[in-house]
């Protein structure tokens, strides 16, 4: 038996996760539940899978759950906050830690469970794009296992070998025989819009991702392709590569999640249905595979697997994610916090679609603070640009 803390566990990706469990019960076992305000999901969570711990990020919400619990008699204990959140992401009692709080709220816990040496399914491609060098620095110090989630980085990880697999952050890909990791991304709902008619995107239109059941955030960072840009920073620190081995792809069907083109040719990809049960479940059970209720590709009734190049004019955050990754550390992290400012503030209809590569444009090109791997630094960085954004955002509205 396996104990998990699943951080996230009310989202799309925590969803997936107790999906899995409800189906391995001889080898799960829920330890703790985070999430932030839900606490009727949680509620329903909490009498199925039984965890000992189930933390709320928000206070009140936290105090509602713990009312709600108490009318059904349940023994959860009810906690809060930052530092909760990473105790119950570092008990000893805890083999694996789902790392799937979405932005830069997740760094910390996910943090927390490297330096206990836990298995870490990383869904928080975040905690890279913050602090790529020091969150695999401490993994391999403290001997933690990362395993990614991420359905392309997943897709990746099976396509390599044995011992490239075994040394995440640290491999060698030239050594391995690898030219070139493909990185696939399905274009989002956008992808035949005129660019023209950008400007006039509505978020309900940004939200409705033609294939993937994202959570609302990822879907519009997938429609700018931005989710993309910072796949691309997580590929970078995942896999220990260079610029010229990473090359980002348009595939509409979410068919083929991510390929490996090796020297002598060869091109291995993993496809699979757009479920992210499959890539949970591998990281689970890895190495063992693991029944997940997913259908498989019925090769016969699929259609044609379509690619187009990147028009960097229609997903402008996209190039300025991957300038961003190569320009080091400092960048990434101020694109990541204002990218998180700039999506609220168009989910809440205060600016326009494009206003978004505008915005983290504008913050990236005013940092210049040096380089650092220092936990403080990082998270002082992350302040200020939201701060930068926030002013930005408040003179597009005025």
């Amino acid at each position: 038996m396996q104990y998990l803390t699943v951080l996230g566990s009310t989202g799309s990706i925590g969803r997936s996760t107790l999906d899995i469990v409800r189906r391995h019960p001889s080898r799960f076992a829920v330890k703790a539940l985070v999430a932030n305000k839900d606490t009727r999901q949680m509620l329903a969570d909490c009498q199925e899978f039984k965890p000992a711990f189930a933390v709320m990020a928000d206070e009140t919400a936290a105090l509602e759950l713990q009312a709600l619990l108490k009318t059904v008699q349940s023994d959860t204990e009810v906690l809060t906050g930052t530092q909760a959140i990473c105790d119950v992401a570092s008990m000893d009692t805890v083999d694996i830690v789902m790392a799937a709080i979405v932005g830069a709220a997740g760094l910390l816990p996910a943090l927390a469970a490297v330096e206990k040496g836990k298995t870490v399914l990383l869904a928080n491609k975040e905690a890279l794009v913050m602090s790529g060098r020091l969150f695999m620095d401490a993994a391999k110090r403290h001997q933690a296992k990362i395993l990614p989630v991420d359905s392309e980085h997943n897709a990746i990880f099976q396509c390599l070998s044995p011992e490239a697999q075994s040394s995440l952050g640290f491999c060698d890909l030239a050594a391995s025989g690898i030219e070139r990791i493909l990185l696939t991304g399905s274009g989002g709902p956008f992808r035949y819009t005129e660019v023209t008619q950008l400007e006039l995107v509505t978020p309900a239109q940004a939200v409705a991702h033609p294939n993937w059941s994202m959570g609302r955030k990822i879907s519009v960072d997938s429609a700018t392709m931005m989710n993309k840009g910072l796949e691309f920073i997580e590929a970078k620190w995942l896999f220990n590569a260079n610029p010229e081995q990473i090359q980002v792809i348009i595939h509409p069907q979410s068919v083929i999640h991510s390929m490996v083109q090796y020297r002598d040719g060869s091109v291995l990809a993993q496809l699979g249905q757009p479920d992210m049960r499959t890539p949970i479940a591998h990281a689970l059970g890895f190495p063992e595979r693991l029944e997940t209720g997913v259908k498989p590709l019925d090769f016969a009734r699929m259609g044609e697997l379509s690619f187009i190049p990147v028009d960097f004019e229609r997903y402008p955050c996209l190039k300025l994610a991957i300038e961003a990754c190569w320009n080091g550390q400092t960048s990434t992290t101020a694109l990541n916090a204002a990218n998180e400012i700039a999506v609220d503030a168009f989910l809440n209809e205060k600016i326009k679609f494009t206003d978004i590569y505008r915005v983290v444009a504008d913050v990236v090109e005013k940092v210049s603070v040096q380089p650092s791997n220092e936990l403080n630094d990082i998270l002082r960085i992350d302040a200020l640009a939201r701060e930068w954004a926030a002013k930005q955002i408040g003179e597009l509205v005025a």
